[in-house]
């Protein structure tokens, strides 16, 4: 029989509701491999009899005869005909609790130079629930769920068991030709189904954009502020990022060709987000959009070109993209459904240079493989249909409302601390201090107070400037707005 403390740990094992969900003959079974782990069942030591251990643990006989079967199988321990059951010779390779440290006192693990810039970066942070202001978040209770359940149903009936395989890893046919031809429409861009890239966000099109375009060390020309998920995927390939700073005419691309010309040698790319600046919301106008398409012709530079969220745009049509006007072939574009339609849904897409297509395309199977087929071929449907672009002129008229209502409840309840900048397209709005406040300090209170803010100073690289946050609007209506605009007012009258 076990000693008394052996006994009470098996119990303790299988009663813990932690452990619930397994059967009982996997927690009996699980509950001795972890004391033989732990050393305190040493090598040769004899296992109790089935029926006696059985009858000490209140189970039957079956279970502990199949949690010793499975035991046996794995090499834990060494069942003996007419002597019985005994820890394994094997089992003295295996680490003794005295040997390994606690948990909390081991030291951090050792990581590459790459996986500690990741680390030290804190990656990007999702913001999970559609709390208020909670930045880029879109309107998910209008979304048409009965038209795209209807479309998916038209998918699995025609497509059937073939939908369950994997897609090519360059994104399914139908969805890169839906694609293709809405930004050739929308965005006035050079695009066809074979230069199309299916990704599942475009955080992971910056990442591919990163470690396949440039080697850790060189340069890349950055906005100033800049898009926090950019700059860290650029920090986590380990490039220079090399910021230029913005009028009311986006980047000024006079200081991005002196920087240039000073350097001797000009960066790799360009990162840009020319329709909505973020965060400044600010366009780029047209004859800096030429500029920038000459400097990356001259220099053998590559343009990539953010589009995330251009739908949105509040005052007449948006601005032609930069891929649409770049006859060199320079330009990598950008794109996502996750603004425009709903966070789950998890799709993105590359717009690639002929010549970077099979490139980009091997790399990204070393990330995921590819995206789940039976979302491309739903969403596919949802663009050809024009349920897309019925969605998205409808959710236009819903933010422009939101964001006009978020600008005068701030000047009503918040003018004594900060200033809203109105933008003229997205979905957040950046405030800027008009008086001396810790911005850590706000944000955290915020978030404590039930509310998602994002600090400005963090997306500037060139030093602590334009101090304030980003309140997005677009997934709040204007009754909830009001709601939490007059709790951030409380929470910034308590700092």
């Amino acid at each position: 029989m076990f000693k008394h403390a052996p006994l009470e740990s098996v119990k303790a094992w299988i009663t813990d509701p932690a452990h619930g969900a397994l059967p009982l003959r996997a927690r009996v079974q699980r509950a001795i491999r972890q004391l033989i782990l732990d050393g305190a069942l040493e090598v040769g030591r004899p296992l109790p009899a089935s029926r006696a251990l059985a009858k000490s643990l209140g189970v039957s006989r079956d279970t502990v005869e199949s949690a010793y079967g499975q035991l046996d199988a794995e090499g834990f321990i060494e069942r003996r005909v007419g002597s019985g059951s005994f820890v394994s010779q094997r089992a003295q390779r295996l680490p003794g609790s005295g040997q390994s440290p606690p948990l909390q006192g081991r030291s951090a693990a050792r990581l590459s130079a790459r996986g500690s810039a990741m680390f030290a970066g804190g990656g990007v942070r999702d913001f999970l629930a559609p709390r208020a202001f909670a930045p880029g978040v879109p309107e998910t209770r209008s979304f048409p769920l009965a038209t795209w359940e209807r479309l998916q149903r038209q998918v699995l009936k025609e497509y059937g068991t073939r939908a369950l395989l994997h897609s090519p890893p360059q994104g399914m046919e139908a969805l890169r030709c839906a694609i293709a031809d809405h930004i050739n429409l929308e965005r006035g861009a050079r695009a066809t189904p074979e230069r199309v890239l299916v990704l599942t966000s475009s955080q992971q099109a910056l990442t591919l954009c990163a470690q396949v375009l440039l080697d850790a060390g060189e340069r890349i020309f950055i906005e100033d502020p800049v898009y926090h998920g950019a700059r860290k995927a650029f920090d986590a390939a380990g490039l220079d990022c090399v910021p230029v700073p913005l009028d009311d005419d986006g980047l000024c691309v006079e200081q991005l060709l002196a920087a240039s010309q000073a350097s001797g040698a000009a960066p790799r790319a360009v990162f840009l987000t020319p329709s909505h600046q973020f965060p400044s919301g600010t366009t780029l106008s047209l004859d800096r959009r030429l500029a920038v398409i000459e400097w990356a012709k001259q220099n053998d530079s590559w343009i990539i070109e953010d589009d995330y969220d251009s739908e949105f745009h509040y005052a007449g049509k948006p601005t032609s993209c930069v891929q649409g006007l770049d006859a060199h072939a320079r330009t990598l574009y950008i794109g996502t459904f996750t603004k425009s339609m709903f966070p789950g849904l998890r799709i993105g897409y590359l717009l690639l240079p002929p010549a970077l297509v099979a490139p980009m395309t091997v790399a990204r199977t070393l990330l995921d493989g590819h995206s789940a087929p039976i979302p491309q071929l739903t969403l596919a449907r949802f663009i050809e249909g024009g349920h897309f672009g019925a969605h998205v002129r409808s959710m236009r008229a819903v933010y422009a409302q939101r964001r006009d209502v978020l600008a005068r409840l701030v000047r009503e309840h918040l003018s004594e601390y900060v200033t809203p900048r109105v933008p003229a397209g997205g979905m957040q709005m950046p405030c800027v201090f008009v008086r001396d406040l810790p911005e850590r300090a706000a944000v955290d209170a915020a978030r404590r107070a039930g509310i998602d803010l994002q600090g400005l100073s963090a997306l500037h690289a060139s030093g602590r400037q334009g101090a304030g946050f980003l309140m997005g609007f677009a997934a709040h209506a204007p009754h909830e707005l009001e709601s939490a605009v007059r709790t951030l007012a409380k929470v910034l009258a308590a700092l």
